[in-house]
């Protein structure tokens, strides 16, 4: 049977292009989809040489334009979060279970280098808690921070400096893909759930409590709280009360007047002034009120001599290291994102990465731990009026000045007074609004939050991981699987066709079907995409026999398919020869350039034939006009060999 329909092809049969142009086209929109050479590619050698510089180190490009005006923004936004910073990073380095000097160690080489390779104006850079309590907790598997403390440390700068090279790796080879796995809801999720166990685990503080569990399950936690209950200590708990209570006032003045932002900023650090007065004023030691203890002067002294790579311990730094450097790419560039659109303006993913790579690399060098950009400490500098990445020097500055001559002053702040400050700064991270609009706007988005939450508070942090991330890869999967198909029908009083579902209002050209395939055609959905093209014919065939018509012409419009393997060229070549064996003509509606170069390299045109591809649905309509037949006229068959 001729299936010939269009006397006249008009779409481009152009050969295919060769391996090598190929390749450099799909491994350019893989890892370069941002173009990010097309600014210099027209220049002279030396500029372009002065170009690629300010491209990979962005301070050469913002700091010959910086002013004084600029500065003194910068100045003020800069001793704001230098006020955060330092109970923060106290607070953190807390959480991870490492001597508290460490943390301030962490707001000063970190935030230098981060002005220099960052390309956000707004991150502020610092210590996290759901990093601190991921590192303590994985590394506590290996080595007890209690029973050997240095040994603990070594392990987690040797965590830190693992985290920056995978970072660094993942910038220069452009592998930010591997980041998006941990979707929007996997991570509020996560945090929400990290975000429980923290404060669950500041009732340590709290009680005064001399021993604990090492678990972070919530089940573990509160049974360790119930347990010892007879070192419970009402004095530390009125302490920690009071100061939670100043705490969540000042980010209730914060929240309700936003240009007062800076009495919530200023709040931990007043917290932990008026803490430290207290405690030596009143001597709470002697009311079993604990103290940070002994912060010796001086800037950061180096501690490359400390990594530590023994086989022992290895696997489980190398997953303490990795894990937690995805956690904080992922939670440091949404950030910077954020913030950047507010002021329309764009940051570079990879080159965050290689920023946050290069600050834990030297950091880990340099008696720091994990760092990467905190939601509050950002929050706070962007309200300061920041407008540069100068800020993040002068914090850096400030925090030297600290460690240089006020850090011995820090010494008697009290354990319940951090404790209250983790505490409040967690209650923001658990996003009650967040996860309520995903149960209304999309199911399974819920489902992968709880996941996250449910599995962090009642299992452990990787576990809630894993099971997040896994859902999300099996949603993927099933969006593959089970790609989107439709029927299309013309919308009236216009030349466009659209879904009949959609748009019901749509009609059809009599003895004519139209569907549209809305993804990539592989080896994973062929068999899904075979069915579901004969069921929309068998259906279809009833609607015609009930109406007097019957079907001739089926159009496969492909402009949403980017793609197709040998396995989908297949697929369409029984779909074709199913319908030619039951007098059903077939057209294909504007294949793209890779699925058209496949189609030619198989053979598939020439068996299909040229003139049975058209560029639009309507040139296909015209073409096969004189084709059509009164239903009357003929007997419409059942289609039985579209039985599967």
């Amino acid at each position: 049977m001729d299936n010939s329909i269009n006397p006249e092809p008009l779409v481009n049969f152009a050969p295919p292009r060769d391996f090598a142009t190929s390749l450099k086209s799909d491994l350019k929109e893989t890892f370069f989809p941002d173009d990010p050479f097309r600014q210099f590619k027209d220049d002279k050698p030396t500029r372009r040489v002065a170009k690629a510089l300010q491209y990979f180190i962005p301070i050469l490009e913002w700091l010959p334009k910086y002013n004084l005006r600029l500065l003194r923004y910068d100045i003020l936004a800069g001793l704001t979060i230098t006020s955060l910073a330092i109970p923060q990073g106290i607070s953190y380095a807390k959480l991870a279970e490492i001597p508290p000097i460490i943390g301030l160690y962490s707001s000063f080489v970190p935030p230098l280098l981060y002005a220099v390779f960052g390309s956000s104006k707004h991150l502020a850079v610092g210590t996290v808690a759901a990093a601190s309590l991921l590192l303590s907790s994985t590394i506590d598997d290996v080595v007890s921070s209690k029973d050997n403390p240095a040994l603990f440390l070594q392990l987690v700068f040797t965590a830190t400096f693992i985290t920056g090279v995978f970072q660094t790796a993942l910038g220069f080879l452009r592998l930010g893909i591997l980041v998006d796995f941990l979707s929007h809801s996997t991570i509020t999720g996560f945090m929400g759930g990290t975000a429980t166990i923290i404060c669950l685990q500041q009732l340590k503080g709290f009680f005064g409590l001399s021993h604990f569990t090492t678990k972070t399950d919530v089940i573990s936690v509160m049974h360790a709280i119930i347990k010892n209950r007879k070192e419970w200590r009402w004095e530390s708990a009125v302490v920690g009360i009071v100061f939670l209570i100043f705490l969540q006032l000042t980010r209730y003045v914060a929240k309700k007047k936003p240009k007062l932002f800076w009495v919530s900023a200023m709040a931990p650090l007043v917290t932990v002034v008026i803490g430290c007065l207290f405690a030596y004023f009143a001597h709470a030691e002697d009311h079993g009120i604990q103290i940070v203890g002994h912060l010796k002067k001086g800037i950061n002294p180096s501690s490359i001599h400390l990594l530590n790579f023994d086989s022992k311990y290895l696997p489980t730094v190398a997953k303490a290291g990795i894990v937690t450097g995805l956690i904080a790419l992922a939670e440091g560039i949404a950030i910077g994102r954020s913030f950047a659109i507010m002021k329309n303006e764009q940051i570079d993913g990879n080159k965050e990465m290689i920023a946050f790579g290069f600050m834990n690399i030297v950091g880990s060098f340099t008696s720091c731990y994990l760092t990467t950009g905190p939601f509050s400490k950002t929050a706070v500098n962007f309200n300061a009026g920041c407008r540069t990445a100068m800020s993040n020097i002068v914090m850096a500055i400030f925090m030297g000045l600290t460690l240089l001559f006020l850090a011995p002053l820090f010494s008697y702040t009290p354990l319940v007074a951090l404790s209250a400050i983790i505490m409040s700064a967690m209650f923001g991270l658990i996003k009650y609004e967040e996860a309520y609009h995903l149960l209304k706007v999309d199911k399974f988005d819920f489902v992968i939050c709880m996941a996250a939450f449910l599995g962090v508070s009642f299992v452990n942090m990787d576990v809630g991981l894993m099971l997040s991330v896994g859902l999300g890869i099996i949603r993927a999967l099933l969006y593959v699987a089970r790609p989107a198909t439709c029927k299309l029908g013309k919308v009236p009083n216009s030349i466009l066709y659209r879904d009949f579902e959609q748009y019901p209002g749509s009609t059809n050209v009599p003895g004519i079907l139209v569907l549209q395939l809305g993804s990539p055609i592989y080896f994973a959905n062929c068999t899904y995409i075979r069915e579901r093209i004969l069921r929309w014919i068998r259906e279809e065939q009833a609607n015609t026999v009930s109406k007097g018509d019957i079907l001739e012409n089926v159009f496969l419009d492909l402009t949403g398919v980017t793609s197709i393997d040998m396995t989908g060229i297949e697929t369409l070549t029984e779909v074709y020869r199913t319908l030619q064996a039951n007098d059903i003509k077939m057209a294909i509606i504007n294949p793209r350039t890779k699925v058209m170069e496949k189609m030619i390299t198989s053979k598939f045109v020439d068996t299909f034939g040229k003139k049975n591809i058209f560029l639009s649905i309507d040139a296909a309509i015209d073409a096969c006009r004189f084709s059509l037949h009164n239903s009357k006229q003929h007997n419409n068959a059942p289609l039985q060999s579209l039985v599967v």
